[in-house]
């Protein structure tokens, strides 16, 4: 079957690397909830993730001058809540309020998590060398909440311009880490 050219602006959609999450900064009293598909594991142990948050995004001068944040992992079920807090800024809105979002305390940082979401990540951010030229943070999960009750969570891909997978069957298959 013979192939076609894809346009470069449009690979982002073949690699996006995990589920859409909402980031959660706190910063001069004030929450914020940012939906973030661009991010990717670096490291096991400390667990380091890596993201980019747009210096035009309301939440990128809270992480910057906090150092702290929460990735709240959301499942299906806040599809709408997801897309909407992409789709609004936390300069003018409060997406706790607007999309009827569950801000609770974390223990690790002041930024809260999102208690509908059925996994929480603490982070600090570990590493700014990035930040200036790519807006790319590396954060360190400090303390890490799942949801016991939910065993398959369907969580969001986003392929681009609109369109999400959901995460379907979980497959086993041989591996050297147990």
């Amino acid at each position: 079957m013979p192939k076609r050219s894809l346009p470069l602006a449009k690979v982002y959609g073949l690699l996006e690397p995990g589920p859409v999450l909402l980031l959660t900064t706190s910063h001069k009293g004030k929450a914020n909830i940012m939906t973030m598909s661009w991010h990717t594991m670096m490291e096991f142990e400390p667990p380091l993730v890596g993201c980019v948050v747009s210096g035009r995004d309301h939440s990128f001068e809270a992480l910057r001058a906090t150092k702290e944040c929460v990735i709240n992992i959301p499942t299906l079920e806040l599809a709408a809540q997801v897309v909407g807090c992409g789709n609004t800024s936390g300069r003018r809105v409060d997406k706790f309020a607007r999309f009827g979002l569950t801000a609770a305390p974390a223990s690790c940082v002041t930024a809260p998590l999102i208690a509908e979401c059925y996994a929480n990540l603490e982070c600090r951010v570990a590493d700014t060398r990035l930040v200036n030229r790519y807006n790319f943070f590396v954060l360190e999960v400090l303390k890490a909440w799942i949801d016991p009750a939910c065993k398959a969570p369907r969580t969001l891909h986003h392929r681009g311009r609109g369109a999400f997978m959901v995460a379907g069957e979980t497959i086993r298959l041989p591996s050297k880490m147990k």
